[in-house]
């Protein structure tokens, strides 16, 4: 019973996408380990694992914008409020220049 879960689980990483070395590190890694307590090797696969899979969502769901481009946003805002300002204060001073 227990050849016949490894071949599966072996089948089911190879299909999933992960390297054939891989797959049968934690294959054996999972074999002779006890109830309750994971080897290391597949703690740090399964970490691999599930970065990949949060870059993989990042990249094709698009993240939301960054901390830089929102400061950029606020900076161009507002330095176009001070143009702004500059530009009605300078057409009321030529407003009272020609008066």
């Amino acid at each position: 019973m227990a050849k016949k879960q490894e071949k599966d689980l072996l089948k089911t990483l190879r299909a999933g996408g992960v390297r054939k070395k891989v797959a049968r590190a934690v294959t054996e890694a999972t074999e002779g380990a006890k109830r309750g307590k994971q080897p290391a090797l597949v703690t740090k696969a399964l970490d691999d694992l599930k970065t990949a899979t949060g870059e993989l969502e990042k990249r094709v769901r698009g993240s939301e914008r960054s901390e830089a481009a929102k400061k950029a946003a606020r900076t161009r805002k507002r330095k176009a409020a001070e143009r702004s300002a500059a530009a009605r204060k300078g057409a009321r001073t030529r407003a009272k220049t020609r008066s």
